[in-house]
C-alpha cells in the first residue's frame, strides 16, 4: 500500500525510497516485529480467558509434556496477523504472487483455526477430520497452482525447473498443477508435524523462509538471474516482503513461544506457514529446493510415514515415537537440546539450498 507514495516522488526524495524492495522488506520486518510485541500478550490473555484448560494434552505422548497442560494454544494468529498487516502494508499490491501466498497463508490458517477451535472447545486432540482437513488443502493448493502457473513466463508455466542442472526442463503438462498441489499440502502438513515442542517449528520456518525470500528476490531480478544462470520470473521480488513480514511476526511469537512457552502457535499458526513455504516455492519455480531449505519438516514428516508403514506391516516401531523429536524425548534428551540442535540442522540446510544458487 505504501508503494503508492512513490506517486508523490520527484525521483530524488524521501518518497522514492518506498520503490526499492529492500527498503520496504525492512519496513515490513519491523512492522511485523512491532505488532507481535504490541499484541502478543494482550492475545495470550484473551486466548488463556476463552479456552480455559487450553490446549489438550495426549495422554500417549511424552511424560515431561503435561505439565504444559492449561497453555493457550491459536497463537499462529499472532503471526498470521503480523506478516497479514506488514504485507498489506509495504508490498504491491498490484503483484500476483502476493496475492498468491496470501491467499495459501490464509485459507490454511482457517482449516487450522477450525481445527484448533474443535479441540479447545470438546478438550479432546481430535478436531477436525483428516480427510476434509485434507481435501480443503488440495482445492486451496489446486487453486494457488493454477494461479502461480498463469502468471510464470511462457517458458516455465507448467515445467519443473532442477536446481544445479539450470538448464534442465520437466514439461510436467497437465500434472504440474497436482505436483504443486502435493508440494504446498505436504509442506503445510509436515510444518504441522513439526510444531511438537517449545520453539520447535518457529525457528526452522523462519530459517526456510529466509532462504526463499532471498530465491525469490534473485528470481525477479534479471541482473541476478543472469549472473546465477538461474531462470527469472518476473515480480516474485515482492514475495521478500512477506517473507519480511512472516520473520518479524514468527520473531515476536518466539518471544512468548521460548521454553517454556506461555502459547502455543496450534494448526492456526503450523498450517499457514506451512502452506506458505509451498506457495513460495511453488511460485519461484524452486519446489526441489523447498525440500532441502525444508529438509528438517521432510525428516519429520517421514519419520511418521515410515513409522506407521512399518508397524502395520510388522506390529513393531522404528522409533520410539513419531515425529522423530519425541523420539529424542524418549532417549533422553531435553526439551532445549533437540531444539536447539533441529534448529542447527534446519541452518545448515538452508545453507545448502541457497548454495544451489551458485553451482553451475
Amino acid at each position: 500500500m505504501l508503494y503508492w507514495l512513490t506517486a508523490l516522488s520527484d525521483g530524488g526524495d524521501f518518497f522514492n525510497l518506498f520503490r526499492y524492495i529492500t527498503f520496504r522488506t525492512g519496513g515490513a520486518f519491523l512492522t511485523a516485529l512491532t505488532f507481535g510485541f504490541i499484541f502478543g500478550l494482550p492475545l495470550i490473555n484473551v486466548l488463556r480467558k476463552r479456552q480455559g484448560k487450553g490446549q489438550p494434552i495426549r495422554t500417549d505422548g511424552p511424560e515431561g509434556h503435561f505439565i504444559k497442560a492449561g497453555t493457550p494454544t491459536m497463537g499462529g494468529l499472532l503471526i498470521v496477523g503480523a506478516l497479514l498487516t506488514s504485507t498489506l502494508l509495504w508490498a504491491r499490491l498490484d503483484n500476483p504472487f502476493i496475492w498468491i501466498v496470501l491467499f495459501v497463508t490464509m485459507a490454511f490458517g482457517t482449516i487450522g483455526f477450525a481445527d484448533d477451535y474443535a479441540k479447545v472447545s470438546k478438550q479432546h486432540h481430535d478436531g477436525v477430520p483428516g480427510k476434509v482437513r485434507l481435501a480443503l488443502g488440495f482445492v486451496i493448493a489446486g487453486i494457488a497452482a493454477y494461479w502461480a502457473a498463469a502468471y510464470h513466463p511462457e517458458a516455465l508455466q507448467y515445467q519443473l525447473a532442477l536446481p544445479v542442472f539450470k538448464n534442465t526442463l520437466i514439461n510436467l503438462g497437465f500434472f504440474f498443477v497436482p505436483f504443486a498441489m502435493i508440494v504446498i499440502v505436504g509442506a503445510a502438513n509436515a510444518v504441522n508435524l513439526t510444531d511438537g515442542l517449545d520453539g520447535l517449528a518457529i525457528m526452522p520456518v523462519m530459517i526456510a523462509a529466509s532462504a526463499l525470500g532471498v530465491i525469490a528476490y534473485v528470481v525477479g531480478r534479471t541482473d541476478f538471474t543472469e549472473y546465477l544462470d538461474v531462470h527469472y520470473v518476473e515480480g516474485t521480488g515482492e514475495i521478500m516482503i512477506f517473507v519480511a513480514g512472516l520473520v518479524g511476526g514468527g520473531l515476536g511469537f518466539l518471544w512468548y513461544n521460548a521454553p517454556p512457552a506461555a502459547v502455543f502457535m496450534g494448526d492456526t499458526g503450523s498450517l499457514a506457514l506451512g502452506g506458505a513455504l509451498g506457495a513460495i516455492a511453488v511460485a519461484t519455480k524452486h519446489e526441489i529446493v523447498l525440500a532441502i531449505v525444508g529438509g528438517l519438516f521432510v525428516v519429520e514428516a517421514l519419520s511418521v510415514i515410515i513409522q506407521v508403514l512399518y508397524f502395520k506391516r510388522t506390529g513393531k516401531r522404528v522409533f520410539l515415537m513419531a515425529p522423530i523429536h519425541h523420539h529424542y524425548e524418549k532417549r533422553g534428551w531435553s526439551e532445549p537440546q533437540i531444539v536447539i540442535r533441529f534448529w542447527i540442522i534446519a541452518l545448515i540446510l538452508a545453507m545448502i539450498g541457497l548454495a544451489t544458487l551458485k553451482v553451475r
